[in-house]
């Protein structure tokens, strides 16, 4: 999907696309808070040049910006997702849970996120969990070890 698009350009595109449909948002909603929208447009303006920018240096987190990671920083990535995913289950969880207890109109969304969380976990276990089998495997012709004597 983003083979059209290079490399370095990926990230501040993505914040530019991120920024615009924030401030679209706040004027959409009209009234007082449609000013959010230029201060929106700014901060992911200046967002997505210094990504740019960034994108192009010989660092980490260049690498990261100019969406050209080696195996070490896309581990550290997916740790990184990881952590934010089970930070947001724990706090939908916690929501719940106040919203339940005080019996107040407010507590579905945070069931809402929390399914979301569960069922994108279990999808994740489905698509990359343990029983799968690397094809790369299969087509070379290698089999399962053999059991140990000791087992």
């Amino acid at each position: 999907m983003t083979t059209f698009i290079r490399p370095r350009l990926r990230v501040p595109a993505l914040y530019v696309l991120t920024g615009a449909a924030l401030a679209a948002a706040f004027v959409a909603h009209g009234g007082g808070i449609w000013y959010g929208s230029i201060a929106t447009g700014i901060g992911f303006g200046a967002r997505a040049i210094r990504a740019y920018v960034t994108g192009g240096r010989d660092s980490d987190e260049g690498a990261l910006a100019g969406s050209r990671a080696d195996e070490r920083l896309a581990l550290l990535r997916t740790r990184s997702r990881a952590l934010a995913g089970i930070a947001a289950a724990v706090a939908a969880f916690i929501g719940l849970t106040a919203g339940i207890a005080v019996r107040a109109a407010w507590w579905w969304p945070f069931a809402l996120i929390l399914a979301i969380a569960l069922m994108a976990y279990l999808f994740g276990w489905s698509q990359y969990g343990i029983g799968a089998t690397d094809p790369a495997d299969d087509e070379a012709g290698v089999t399962q070890p053999a059991q140990s004597p000791a087992t």
